[in-house]
């Protein structure tokens, strides 16, 4: 909420892993009025910041910068001297190489209120995930940090050659483009040519490269690679103990381009995974879940709850859609009183567990036929069944269900519409080809996906990337719309569809 005097949070958002926000980082995030951020600031951790937080990108691309220094203080004096609480998202540490010094000046003279909330520097954990400990007992005892590109404006270096030379372990912040005079300096101060150079790029994120060397082959090796900014420069011996400490890259998803179709409250959690297994991540969400057009079938249902036999969930959002109506509706758990439940899927039987409810029918397969063959066992003429479920549902459940004398009640709990928020960013990135794998979770995730895409080159776009269904309705509704399935899980579940992504890639 806005003061009368505003304040100005400086925080380190860290190296590229949004999960290395420091704690205190996160919560300046959370409680921010404005969150003016930087090019090299994640994305995702914008997602924790407040729904009608104001965003201001100033990042500095390139030598392209979409707001000068001088903007961007004159910028945070405006904000906070109009009540603001700011949030100043600066990559890495604000005050290590990140001009966060300047800004606080700016701030002091202005009377402004701030805090610096020191974040983790990309020297240190660039290395640290390219599996370089920048020191080591065996191989140092001293490390210098070292901008490897001054204030153009300085008439002569600051940087002292001869005494970094004699350092152990040197770190170059913002050096490719003088890669060439870095090496040139060092070696002519007397650092011995076969000393171990890296430079990773991207550090810390699925899109990290390492490219590695000695300051004889260092130059012609990026080059070779086509290494660009932004990259961290590491000179020393324990570059030498990435042969055997390199963890990060060798994940078995790393660098696998993923996007994640599910609603967006549900895609968390399969992103968390894939990220944690070394994919890059882009969350599209094809759906999001609606409330029904018309609560009237829903509200009778539950009134008349004592009446039925049987109540039927077929997905978490059935669990969840169901229950809150209850609630809304002056009434809770109890209310189900003998009723018998089923559900499709171990997700779904978890759900039901968090209010409170067990289920009666849990089948081996995760699909409407595998509750069918589960009921076949039960007597199940004259029963009255319930299925709360999507508007656009299946119907082979309650068809099977009336053919053994159950009378069903189908009620519309949700439903599924088009999220098209990212409808540009994947177009744009399936043009370029950067893009591995499509994962579907659900029919309604194939095909609003699909509406998502230019109609006219929908297919094309798709040709080249691997579609992975969580199971064989989700897959048999991709192949109706033309998409060639690459993978159909055989268990029905977020699990299983990663499974099946790792036997794919064959890891």
């Amino acid at each position: 909420m806005k003061s009368e005097k505003g304040k100005v949070y400086l925080v380190g958002a860290g190296p590229g892993d949004p999960g290395l926000i420091t704690v205190k980082g996160r919560e300046c995030i959370e409680r921010a009025d404005v969150i003016v951020y930087d090019y090299l600031a994640a994305p995702a951790l914008l997602g924790h910041a407040p729904k009608n937080a104001e965003m201001i990108y100033v990042g500095k691309k390139g030598g392209d910068h979409t707001l000068s220094q001088d903007g961007i203080n004159a910028l945070l004096v405006e904000k906070a001297s109009a009540g603001a609480v700011v949030t100043r998202l600066k990559g890495g540490d604000p005050f290590i190489f990140g001009r966060g010094g300047e800004e606080a000046e700016v701030l002091v003279e202005a009377g402004i209120a701030f805090e610096v909330v020191p974040g983790v520097t990309s020297a240190i954990a660039a290395p640290a995930y390219a599996g370089i400990p920048l020191t080591h007992r065996k191989f140092t005892a001293t490390l210098s940090l070292v901008t490897g590109h001054e204030d153009p404006e300085k008439e002569e270096s600051n940087i002292d050659w001869p005494a970094i030379s004699k350092s152990g372990t040197l770190v170059f912040f913002m050096g490719v483009k003088n890669l060439p005079l870095i090496v040139r300096r060092l070696k002519e101060c007397g650092k011995p040519s076969d000393t171990p150079v890296a430079l990773v790029r991207w550090g810390t994120t699925a899109r990290q490269k390492t490219v590695t060397g000695t300051l004889d082959t260092i130059v012609d090796n990026v080059a070779a690679a086509k290494l660009k900014s932004p990259s961290i420069i590491v000179v020393g011996q324990v570059v030498s103990l990435r042969d055997t400490m390199q963890w990060f890259e060798n994940r078995p998803l790393f660098g696998k381009r993923i996007i994640v179709t599910r609603a967006r409250t549900q895609a968390s959690g399969l992103t968390k995974t894939l990220a944690e297994l070394g994919a890059l991540c882009l969350e599209a969400p094809s759906i999001k879940i609606a409330e029904p057009d018309d609560y009237r079938p829903m509200d009778q249902a539950i009134a008349g709850l004592p009446g039925y036999d049987w109540i039927v969930f077929t997905s978490v959002n059935g669990v969840e859609s169901f229950f809150r109506r209850l609630f809304e509706k002056g009434r809770d758990a109890r209310r189900l009183g003998s009723i018998k439940t089923a559900c499709i899927g171990p997700a779904t039987e978890r759900k039901l567990r968090e209010y409170g409810v067990l289920t009666d029918i849990l089948p081996e397969k995760y699909v409407a036929e595998s509750v069918v063959e589960a009921f076949k066992g039960q007597d199940m003429d004259g029963k009255r069944v319930l299925i709360p479920r999507a508007m656009e549902a299946r119907t082979v459940l309650p068809d099977e269900l009336r053919k053994m004398g159950a009378q069903v009640d189908e009620v519309t709990a949700y439903k599924t519409v088009e999220e098209r928020d990212q409808a540009d960013a994947i177009t744009e990135q399936l043009r370029e080809g950067d893009i591995d794998m499509v994962t579907f979770t659900s029919s309604s995730t194939v095909t609003n996906f699909m509406n998502l895409l230019p109609a006219d080159e929908a297919l094309k776009l798709m040709e080249k990337v691997t579609v992975a269904c969580i199971g064989p309705v989700t897959a048999e509704t991709a192949e109706k719309l033309g998409l060639k399935v690459g993978i159909s899980a055989e268990t029905y579940t977020i699990p299983g569809l990663v499974d099946a992504i790792l036997a794919y890639y064959g890891r």
